[in-house]
């Protein structure tokens, strides 16, 4: 599981990483918003740990941002502020969850695995339009330039994550993470079985997109450069 840490204190960052690590995580980290907006465009991740007071774009910005863009990554907010009324604003950004500092690290590792239990579908269903396809999450429906198919529901679960990030890496370990859960133990084969899957509804709706294998690492839509 891939974790970005955003956070200004750069011991506190790394005391969380190095905990992350002893957990068999892996992160990455950056210490501004301008730097957190370059990883959250550049990578996708399991979580976001989010520092609300951050130097040239706050946490409350970053996570709205990721938000109305469609990125609805679990993110739990870290900082000081802890009114209720700073919890309210925070959740209400879309926030998953909100530990005040300071917290105890053991705290912090068990919320993130009580969020990585939870499943997928869970997230937003709104249709999905990326360069020559429409998505329809509430009815699993792919419509493409020459046809419209149903998928299962897995099949549109790994639709939708890709769908959300074009053009990035997926690293096999983070498909079925975000697919299964962190709980469930996907063999190889089975993720390869639905990769295939996928790639003939996008071929079978006359899709010019292709899902990449990424030898070694996992899997990447590509979009042959057309805007998304």
């Amino acid at each position: 599981m891939r974790i970005l840490i955003i956070e200004d204190d750069k011991k506190l960052s790394w005391l969380l990483q190095f905990k992350l690590e002893q957990e068999k995580y892996s992160s990455d980290t950056c210490n501004d918003g301008r730097d957190a907006e370059y990883y959250l465009e550049q990578n996708a991740y399991d979580l976001v740990l989010l520092d609300r007071m951050l130097p040239h774009k706050d946490g409350l910005t970053i996570l709205r941002e990721m938000r109305a863009r469609g990125n609805n990554t679990p993110v739990i907010m870290l900082t000081a502020l802890g009114e209720l009324s700073d919890k309210v604003t925070g959740l209400d950004c879309g926030a998953d969850d909100y530990i005040v500092k300071p917290f105890e690290t053991e705290e912090l590792m068990a919320r993130i695995r009580c969020l990585m239990r939870r499943p997928s579908h869970l997230e937003s269903l709104d249709v999905i339009s990326l360069c020559d396809v429409v998505y329809k999450p509430e009815e699993n429906l792919l419509t493409g330039p020459a046809d419209t198919c149903t998928l299962s529901q897995k099949e549109g679960e790994l639709m939708r994550l890709f769908l959300r990030n074009p053009d990035q890496t997926l690293p096999r370990q983070t498909i079925q993470t975000r697919v299964w859960g962190v709980d469930y133990e996907t063999l190889d084969g089975n993720l390869d079985n639905y990769i295939y899957f996928i790639r003939r509804r996008l071929k079978n709706t006359g899709s010019n997109m292709e899902i990449k294998t990424v030898r070694g690492v996992g899997y990447k839509l590509e979009t042959g450069g057309r805007d998304v």
